[in-house]
């Protein structure tokens, strides 16, 4: 973000005390990694618990009787369908159906919606919305929160002991467990966990109880990234932007059908369009031949040595025990096996396209 200003996350002190090594992401200034590394990081995450600072997200508390109207206007979605405490991973679209971020909604009441927006695209989100508002009786209101991912197999159970009940949640859902507190039960792992936007005063309370856990610790944006991947979750500027639509990211699943034909959302036509003549792209799992990473950028090559597509994501997967990535693929290459080649600085890697995720996900579900 050239030109603005290295935004300052509310609890930089206690990740400097924490020996975090900080680097830029989104605007921000952001714990990248601690002294345990990334590979410690990363396992003790799916073993135990990692705390994660992802207060450069925004929320935005949207009210009022055309609070739906105005969700399913901007989104695929059927706000009203929405039971209450339940989430729903949806996106703003171009007119063109380009992924313009994609987000989390929760309905906290009958006329009142929690969303979850990217940290790169909060500006753009909030105008878009606001823009979109103007036609529609309801509030914006952007959140001034601390928000703390809890990820990982034990999560429940050190939230539990620092005297936040959690039994009551299943993926996906969240509410408003106290005033200006919000909680859901997901995340970016693949693993069980939470996240939960408090003011900043009661984050660190609830964090020295956390810290004092010995099944918690802090994680970086590096960790966070090698164990999205290998949950095959999209970043959204790599793996999903205005460029793509949900047909070839492989997100459909996070449409209603019947809104595919006769939703109201911002680029309904343009995707009925690709669906009708079918996507020319796929987003898939790719896992590389041997030990060395392909990341972001390679291009992909077919058999014959055309052009087949290319890595939006990749790394290694301390978990998964070899590298893994993600990327775009032409249609009829995008079947689990096929054999591509990636050229890496001009060393070519051969990759097969993977199935997603390359560990499974282990969420809590009803």
């Amino acid at each position: 973000m050239t030109g603005e200003t290295t935004q300052q996350l509310p609890l930089e002190d206690l990740h400097k005390a924490a020996g975090a090594r900080f680097g830029g992401f989104a605007g921000w200034n952001m714990p990248l990694t601690y002294p345990a590394g990334v590979m410690k990081e990363h396992l003790h995450t799916r073993e135990h618990v990692g705390l994660f600072d992802i207060s450069h997200m925004k929320l935005f508390l949207v009210t009022g009787p055309g609070a739906a109207d105005l969700l399913n206007r901007a989104c695929p979605l059927d706000a009203r369908a929405i039971e209450f405490r339940q989430s729903k991973y949806t996106f703003f679209l171009t007119e063109a159906a380009g992924i313009i971020d994609d987000l989390i909604i929760t309905r906290l009441g009958d006329e009142r919606f929690m969303v979850v927006a990217n940290a790169g695209n909060a500006t753009t989100d909030e105008a878009h919305l606001r823009a979109l508002a103007k036609v529609f009786d309801a509030t914006i209101e952007p959140l001034d929160r601390v928000f703390i991912a809890i990820q990982g197999p034990e999560a429940a159970g050190v939230l539990d002991k620092a005297g936040i009940a959690t039994d009551e949640l299943f993926f996906m859902q969240g509410f408003e467990p106290r005033a200006n507190w919000f909680m859901s039960r997901s995340g970016y792992t693949g693993e069980d966990g939470f996240e939960i936007g408090l003011p900043e005063a009661d984050a660190r309370e609830l964090l020295g109880k956390l810290l004092a856990d010995e099944r918690a610790m802090w994680i970086g944006l590096a960790a966070r990234d090698s164990l999205r991947l290998e949950a095959g979750l999209c970043l959204h500027g790599n793996d999903i932007t205005p460029d793509n639509d949900p047909a070839s990211a492989g997100l459909m699943w996070a449409i209603p059908k019947d809104l595919r034909a006769e939703g109201n959302f911002i680029g309904r036509a343009a995707l009925a369009n690709i669906l009708a003549e079918g996507a020319k792209e796929k987003r898939v799992g790719l896992k590389p031949e041997g030990r060395q990473p392909v990341r972001a950028g390679a291009e992909l090559f077919d058999a014959e040595g055309n052009p087949a597509g290319r890595v939006t994501s990749g790394g290694f997967g301390p978990s998964a025990g070899f590298p893994v990535a993600m990327g775009y693929v032409s249609t009829p290459l995008a079947k689990a096996g096929t054999r591509l080649v990636a050229d890496v600085r001009g060393t070519k890697v051969p990759v097969d396209v993977h199935a997603l995720p390359f560990t499974p996900h282990r969420y809590r579900k009803g």
